[in-house]
Formats: C-alpha cells, structure tokens, sequence
C-alpha cells in the first residue's frame, strides 16, 4: 500500500496541506510544535476514525476554525481508495470513494496503518487494557468477522452488567446474554490465540535483528483458555458476578505478556529492551497485515529515533521490507537517516507547512 496525496485543513496545526509522499521512507523534519507528529495523526485518523492523542475530537480542529476536513488517496495492490473525513459543529462524517460511511466497520481496513511512538514502552509495562487495545485495533484491521464480533460483544458485555445491576434480575435474561456473550467472546478467544502465536514468531526474529541480544517471547493470558469453555465459565461465575454487579470473567480480561531471557519484561528488562521490544511487535504487525491481506500497512514512526541509537537504528531499517512506505518525524534537522537500503525523501515541516528539502 502506498500513499499518494494527503489533503489537510484547519486539523490542528495544519491550515492547509498537499502531501505527496515518496515509496520508501518519507522523513518528516521540524521543530517542536511545527506539526510533525499531527501528519501521523491526520492518517491515523482517516484510516481508524479515531486519534492516538485525543478521544475529544474538538480537539483535532485548528483553534478559530469550526470544523477540519483530511483526505488521503492511498494504492492498494489491486485498487486506488481515497478516505475523507470532516468534522463540522460536533457532526464527524467519513466517506470511502466519495461514498458516505455509517460505520466504524465502513472505514477500518481501507488504509491499513501501523503506528508506533515513544509511548508504546506502555504496552510493555502498562496495563492489559493497552496490550487488549491493541489486539483489537490490529484483528479489527483485517478480519471483519473479528470487528464484528468485538462490537457485538462490547454491547452484550454492557447489556448484561446492566441486568447484574439490577436487584430483581431474571435468571432466564441472562441466560441469553450469556450465551451471546459466550458465542461472540469465543470468537474474540479463536483469532487473539492464532494472532499471538503468529506475532510471537514474527517479533522474535525482529527484536533478535534489531537488538541482537536476548530472546523474546509473547506469551497469551487469556481469561477464558478455550472458546468451548466460555459458556460455562461464565454460568459457574453467575453468582459472584451478581454480588458484584459486574462481568468478571471472559476476554475483556484477556492479556498476554513480554519475556525477555526468560523474564517478565515489564518488570526486569531495561527501558531500551522495553522499548525495542514494543517495536518488535509493531513491525511484526506490518507482516501480518501484508500476510492477510497482500498490502503492507504505512509505517508511521514517530521521533523512535530518539529512543534508538545509531546502530539499532540502522538494523531497524535493514529489517524493514522494501515495500513498507514509512513515515518518520524527527526533530534532528541535520543528521543522516540510516536509511538500512531503501530510498529516503527528507520534507521539513514549520507552521504546519511541509516542504521538501
């Protein structure tokens, strides 16, 4: 997949900009606050509908103005789309192809898009609900049956701790959502165990690459180990869970974990190993979205060279397929890229106006 143009304005700092990036990496200079890291935001945002920064979407709007409006026209292997997102008076709408889009399930997977930043040391060493976020962002992309069964689960999970909630529940009511939550969570538990043991394979080969030191591995904790046993799993949790008012059991408590040398990562490995480790996993996710759908994703890499020194850097590149076209933003104006083989365009980025160099 390769981006050809992207189109912004009034988003945040970018008032007006035309973007027509190179195939291979496109190296995004500036200063800080200049607008680098709003690009990366802008595509993030036309292929998910949602920010990396903010869930309040009056925020993406540049200040004075009342909405923004982002296009990006991306070629697949087999076909062109263009995705093009407003924001209008607190109204966000989305077309694909100039054709207006209802659904979240409309939009994800038309611009398959792996990002990663400093802050991505949180899927290592912060809380699962990060590490579940990003399973179901990188299933959601490329299995359809998967996005669909997350959003069906999502809401059988609040139907039924609403009804726990309730003093006079009825044990026949909860006998449906149980078994809708059991038939939509097995799914949930099917494609997160088949993901990880792909991404475990696939992470170990590029942290074993880039840091050229000690084995990783991804090890799944699913609440619920197999999809047959949900169902009654969650009838023998019943009574507990009325107590509490609350589901306690199922994939929504899912979780999987760092090691490295043997050992949890986010409790004995060093900030570089949790960091390179992060980004192990993010480039394994760009081969299995190429995997499962013949397109690799864009590759948005924000200031990752701040947390890489030259050498690590150098094989991150190395490791990277030739077909990934990659977005990084530095605040380094003068440094090479270590660009590992493949063609590098250089554009500074300075009152939200890119310009190449």
């Amino acid at each position: 997949m390769r981006l050809v143009e992207l189109k912004c304005e009034s988003f945040r700092s970018l008032s007006k900009v035309d973007f027509r990036p190179q195939p291979g990496i496109n190296v995004i200079r500036g200063y800080n606050a200049q607008g680098k890291t709003t690009v990366l935001e802008a595509l993030f945002f036309l292929a998910t509908s949602r920010s990396h920064r903010t869930t309040v979407e009056k925020d993406l709007v540049q200040e004075g103005k009342e909405g923004f409006h982002a296009r990006a026209l991306v070629q697949r292997h087999d076909r062109a789309v263009t995705v093009e997102a407003s924001w209008w008076r607190n109204v966000k709408r989305f077309k694909v192809n100039g054709v207006p889009q209802t659904r979240m399930s409309d939009i994800l997977g038309k611009i398959g898009v792996v990002m990663s930043s400093p802050e991505d040391v949180g899927l290592v060493k912060g809380s699962g609900s990060q590490r579940r976020q990003f399973l179901d962002m990188a299933l959601s992309q490329v299995l359809p049956r998967y996005l669909n069964a997350l959003q069906h689960y999502r809401q059988v999970l609040k139907q039924r701790n609403q009804l726990l909630r309730n003093p006079h529940a009825e044990a026949a009511l909860l006998d449906v959502w149980d078994e809708q939550l059991a038939t939509h969570g097995a799914v949930l538990i099917e494609e997160r165990t088949k993901y990880l043991d792909q991404l475990d394979k696939l992470a170990r080969v590029g942290y074993a690459q880039i840091a050229e030191e000690e084995r990783l591995d991804l090890r799944y904790q699913p609440d619920v180990t197999s999809p047959e046993m949900l169902a009654g799993v969650l009838q023998q949790a019943r009574n507990s869970d009325l107590l509490r008012g609350t589901t306690q059991r199922g994939p929504h408590r899912d979780d999987f974990e760092f090691i490295i040398a043997g050992r949890a990562a986010r409790s004995f490995a060093s900030q570089g190993q949790q960091r390179t480790a992060a980004l192990a996993v993010k480039l394994a996710d760009v081969e299995l979205i190429h995997q499962r759908t013949g397109d690799y994703p864009l590759l948005l890499l924000d200031e990752i060279l701040s947390e890489l020194d030259e050498k690590r850097a150098g094989r991150l590149f190395t490791h990277l397929h030739q077909g990934v076209q990659c977005f990084l933003t530095t605040a380094n104006m003068t440094n090479t890229i270590p660009s590992g083989g493949h063609t590098v365009a250089v554009y500074r980025i300075s009152g939200g106006r890119i310009e190449e160099e």
